[in-house]
């Protein structure tokens, strides 16, 4: 299926996802927690930065792609876990899965999805790692662990900001009881998952590559680089977890000092467009997840779908290397950032100024 015609901008995809999605989805896939501030302070860390451009230099040829988990990749995105992605589309992970192969990225599975994680292993072979939340004993998540690794998983994450679950008011309000989280048990295993898990985990596995995703400060990356932690993925979980958190970027800014290159770094939260991508590489992420974003393209058209989002938000990363006058992502650091004042109030598509803002629902 060819999109490049139909689809030539980001934002056309938000406003064909949400003619498309049941509203119920709808508001689950924007909203937040409580007064969705976290959300909001995503998109503001974005937007206090403005870029400082050099001039009259060769920029013919740009290279976008980068490498993570010793795999290369056309550009240095993850699609984040998502735990209802047969709500989008229903390949769910298969679908995903497939798509990073087309486009040539990677993904991170999420032990909530309906498809096994066999299934989606098998299904491509792309980057792939396993998300996991934990709803067991230390047996329990190391028999997920070895499932990972016997199916050829490059690497296994471990969510770590979800030891309470959030209110999110939009879903409450609608009285929307979504099936993932009704059939959900073992909340009370990732209420007491602890440190001293993590260190068991890594004792049993001290091959696998393992990431810890929901780190939001200093202390606890350097907690995790202690026990040996591969990747420390900085996230709020787009803004749903904790309310009135920091931006992911701000956030990721201080996890970046605290760890001084002992352990790779991942980020998400926000991040809706290529420049978004080029700060955060800027400021030190390996990788830079997307949620959303990727969803609204599974939502209107699969698999090509994702795709065709991931090429345009490449498009603008190249655009944005070569105004910035750079031919590599790999050139980009801090020296090509500055502090700036936002122009809009952030909100979960202030990024897409030409989304009719009149219509209930964006």
């Amino acid at each position: 299926m060819d999109l490049s015609n139909e689809y030539q901008c980001l934002h056309e995809f938000v406003k064909a996802a949400r003619t498309r999605l049941n509203p119920n989805i709808w508001d689950y896939l924007i909203g937040a927690t409580e007064s969705e501030t976290t959300m909001k302070r995503n998109r503001l860390a974005l937007d206090m930065l403005g870029f400082k451009p050099r001039v009259l230099r060769d920029v013919s040829k740009i290279e976008a792609t980068g490498s993570f988990l010793d795999r290369k990749l056309r550009l240095p995105v993850l699609l984040a876990p998502v735990g209802s992605l047969e709500s989008f589309d229903p390949g769910a992970g298969v679908t995903v899965a497939k798509a990073c192969e087309m486009f040539g990225c990677g993904m991170l599975l999420s032990s909530v999805t309906t498809v096994e994680m066999e299934r989606v292993a098998k299904s491509s072979s792309a980057l792939k790692v396993y998300q996991l939340y934990v709803r067991g004993d230390d047996k329990w998540v190391a028999e997920r662990v070895q499932r990972a690794v016997d199916c050829g998983f490059d690497a296994f994450c471990i969510t770590v900001d979800t030891a309470v679950y959030s209110r999110r008011e939009r879903d409450i309000a609608k009285r929307f009881i979504k099936s993932w989280r009704a059939n959900a048990t073992g909340q009370d295993f990732q209420a007491a998952f602890a440190w001293d898990n993590v260190k068991r985990v890594r004792e049993r596995f001290p091959d696998v590559k393992l990431m810890l995703k929901g780190i939001n400060t200093a202390e606890d990356a350097t907690m995790a680089c202690d026990m040996g932690v591969h990747t420390v993925y900085v996230s709020n979980h787009g803004g749903r977890q904790l309310d009135h958190g920091r931006g992911s970027l701000d956030a990721m800014r201080e996890v970046v000092g605290a760890i001084g290159g002992r352990a790779k770094i991942v980020m998400d939260g926000g991040i809706s467009r290529g420049t978004d991508v080029v700060k955060a590489i800027a400021l030190g992420a390996d990788a830079v997840g997307i949620g959303r974003l990727y969803c609204y393209g599974l939502a209107v058209a699969g698999a090509e779908g994702v795709v065709r989002v991931l090429e345009l938000l490449e498009e603008e990363v190249k655009e944005c290397l070569g105004l910035l006058g750079l031919d590599s992502l790999s050139k980009v650091d801090p020296s090509y950032l500055c502090p700036a004042s936002p122009v809009v109030l952030p909100h979960v598509h202030s990024a897409f100024p030409l989304l009719n803002l009149q219509d209930e629902g964006y």
